[in-house]
């Protein structure tokens, strides 16, 4: 027992041991943390530790053993040098030649003052303190390397209708296009950017057109495209082969585009020798790198357009693509969407270069097939949808209202009203637009909701505009052997004379005879300054004319030249032969004068709609224009003849040949009647009797 009790007594007196060596341990720990959390609180506002946590931990270690010299020399200020007002006062009063010591109160009442003003000065210090020393050197954020913008332009036109141009712009500030890897997109789509950069793409211009835009009703529009499928591409100079990389392109843009592209071949391919300069930047002018051709029959529908809007940065789900409702954009009396991709400068000194992928959607509206009463406009009616806010990606959003034709109003009421008006020269016309601009939220007013109305007053003009330059062809003669194609260019300019380059595209099938050509202008002979041939070969490659004609001012000049029409393999018509055969629309390129001065620095800023072909010349100005498509019937057979041969030769072997392999393959065997129904039951009876049967 004695040695069990004292077994136990040391195990208490150790037990005892160690917890006051805990406890004096916690109570050091305690204080210590104590007073870092008054040195903490002297340095910076509690308001400031939880925004900085890092910088606050990092200087905590740092000025820990400083804070605790501050400590001590509060605490004992003979044994410490004093720097603040705290102790200062402590030395003021052991210095002998000092007043005599106050009471015991007005110590304690000094000494709390003094330590408030110490503590408003630290907190003061400490509120310095994160702005000079927790903040790190960090460089200023470089900007976005990309940027977007989207612009829709409404335009009134003379004939009742209304023209409606949505256009998209990304810029992109990288190289990809001298051979460095990107794989990080930002604005500009992926898909896009692989292509270009896998088929070493220069230039890329793509359009799909549904309907044919009447220049002498509507004027002209901001951006031209042929009825059906365009495409012409620039490629770098690093490409090998050429028609490889070209006939790789197409078959890839079909699939982005949900297009016919695919049937892009070398008949319907050309290599124009002076017509389709690059539109960006380079002086490229050797055109091996240059392929274009034209799908005059492709049919634009919704599959083509979904693709589109998926390149957007926003899609269709923000800013002005919400209009953008296939069952209203389809419903009209012309549709064109396009993409343009392009390197340009970035600055007015062209130092450097960007990258330009531009979306642009055309549409018409006509008044009498929108089954419309009332000669009255708005967002709702035109798109069924109305505007609530910008993209959020896009740096500038505006809508564009023409209102030159109509200063006082007297023509049409726009409602809501804007201050913002805006002055551009557009076509080489000075055109007044009203403009409302997405990025402010006052645009929207209370109903956050932006549906512009445009109410017609005066009655529907019928008469025709003159533009400038305006193309027109048709083909002439009769029979289905020969005939003739007649391209009319006209100069509206009352006293100036310009020259147009003509680029005609014509198949395989139509054989040329380039001995028949003639251009007449006011009844006499205008010879060509320069022409460029190059004849087709059956089923390889079409014919290319192209030639740099000089237009009189005010006339009419007219190109003709005759055909014969080619008999084709049945396998090579289509499945409606007789509805024709189509040909790309001519293409007339010109240097138009202009009426104002035009501006030649492409980099200022402008509307989108303003600034696309380059302007080199302040008295002239790029115009593009399209003529219609051809229809040509063909020499067709009678392909009910094939199916009455198909129907008779099937009923001649069904009736000979059947009964001859029936009478070969059947097999003939003797068989004996049956016995009637009274031999039967005698049989039966006389198998029952034993008797022999009958």
């Amino acid at each position: 027992m004695a040695t069990h009790r004292c077994n136990i007594f040391m195990l208490a007196f150790v037990l005892c041991g160690l917890t006051c060596v805990f406890v004096r341990a916690d109570i050091q720990d305690t204080n210590h943390v104590k007073a870092a959390e008054s040195g903490a609180v002297d340095v910076a506002p509690k308001t400031n530790i939880d925004a900085s946590l890092q910088s606050t931990q990092t200087e905590d270690q740092t000025q820990a053993p400083e804070e605790e010299r501050h400590w001590e020399a509060e605490t004992n200020p003979a044994d410490a040098p004093s720097d603040n007002k705290a102790d200062h006062v402590h030395d003021t009063m052991q210095n002998p030649n000092s007043p005599p010591a106050p009471s015991a109160k007005d110590q304690t009442q000094e000494a709390a003052e003094e330590e408030r003003q110490w503590e408003a000065t630290a907190v003061k210090e400490a509120d310095h303190v994160p702005d000079t020393m927790q903040t790190p050197d960090v460089p200023p954020p470089t900007p976005a390397k990309d940027q977007f913008q989207e612009e829709l332009v409404i335009r009134p036109l003379h004939s009742g209708d209304i023209y409606a141009s949505f256009q998209f712009r990304t810029l992109w500030d990288t190289d990809f296009l001298r051979g460095s890897k990107v794989s990080h997109y930002r604005l500009f789509p992926k898909s896009l950017g692989q292509v270009i950069s896998k088929f070493s793409v220069r230039e890329l211009h793509i359009s799909f057109t549904q309907g044919y835009w009447r220049t002498m009703q509507w004027g002209q529009p901001f951006l031209p495209s042929p009825p059906g499928a365009e495409l012409w591409v620039w490629f770098q100079d690093t490409v090998t082969d050429v028609d490889g990389a070209w006939k790789e392109l197409t078959n890839v843009l079909s699939g982005i585009f949900c297009a016919s592209l695919n049937f892009i071949d070398s008949t319907n391919t050309v290599q124009p020798s002076a017509s389709f300069k690059p539109l960006g930047l380079g002086n490229v002018t050797d055109q091996r790198f240059l392929r274009y051709a034209v799908l005059p029959r492709e049919i634009v529908c919704t599959e083509n357009l979904t693709p589109w809007k998926k390149l957007l940065p926003c899609g269709s789900k923000a800013g002005l693509a919400v209009l953008m409702k296939s069952e209203k954009l389809f419903h009209s009396s012309f549709h064109s969407q396009a993409l343009h991709f392009r390197p340009v400068c970035q600055d007015w000194k062209c130092k450097s270069t960007v990258l330009e992928l531009r979306q642009t959607l055309n549409v018409v509206f006509d008044l009498h097939t929108s089954g419309q009463g009332k000669r009255e406009w708005s967002l709702f009616k035109m798109f069924s949808r109305t505007l609530t806010e910008a993209c959020p990606l896009a740096s500038s959003s505006k809508v564009y209202v023409d209102v030159t034709d109509n200063p006082q109003g007297e023509l049409f009421e726009l409602s809501p009203t804007t201050p913002l008006l805006s002055q551009v020269v557009v076509l080489g016309d000075r055109r007044t637009y009203s403009v409302y601009d997405l990025t402010n939220q006052a645009t929207f007013g209370q109903t956050r909701s932006l549906n512009m109305l445009l109410r017609w007053r005066a009655a529907e003009s019928g008469d025709m505009l003159r533009p400038l330059l305006h193309g027109e062809r048709y083909v002439a003669g009769y029979g289905l052997q020969t005939g003739e194609i007649h391209t009319l260019m006209y100069n509206n300019h009352p006293y100036r004379a310009f020259p147009v380059l003509l680029l005609d595209t014509v198949p395989w099938y139509l054989r040329l005879y380039i001995h028949t050509l003639t251009v007449t202008s006011k009844g006499r002979d205008n010879k060509p300054s320069y022409i460029h041939y190059q004849p087709s070969k059956d089923r390889l490659r079409p014919h290319l004319l192209e030639m740099l004609v000089q237009l009189p001012p005010n006339s009419v000049t007219e190109v003709t030249v005759q055909f014969e029409r080619a008999l084709l393999k049945w396998t090579e018509y289509t499945p409606d032969p007789n509805h024709g055969f189509y040909v790309g629309s001519s293409v007339i390129s010109a240097l138009v004068p202009s009426v104002v001065a035009m501006d030649t620095n492409s980099t200022r800023e402008c509307p989108l709609f303003s600034s696309f072909f380059p302007c080199k010349e302040e008295s002239s100005y790029f115009m593009r224009v399209y003529t219609e498509p051809l229809l040509v019937n063909l020499p067709t057979p009678d392909f009910s003849m094939p199916y009455n041969v198909i129907c008779l030769t099937c009923t001649v072997v069904a009736v000979g040949y059947g009964s001859l392999y029936n009478l070969l393959t059947r097999t003939f065997q003797v068989e004996e009647p049956s016995p009637g129904l009274a031999k039967r039951l005698a049989n039966i009876i006389r198998r029952l009797r034993g008797v022999p049967l009958l």
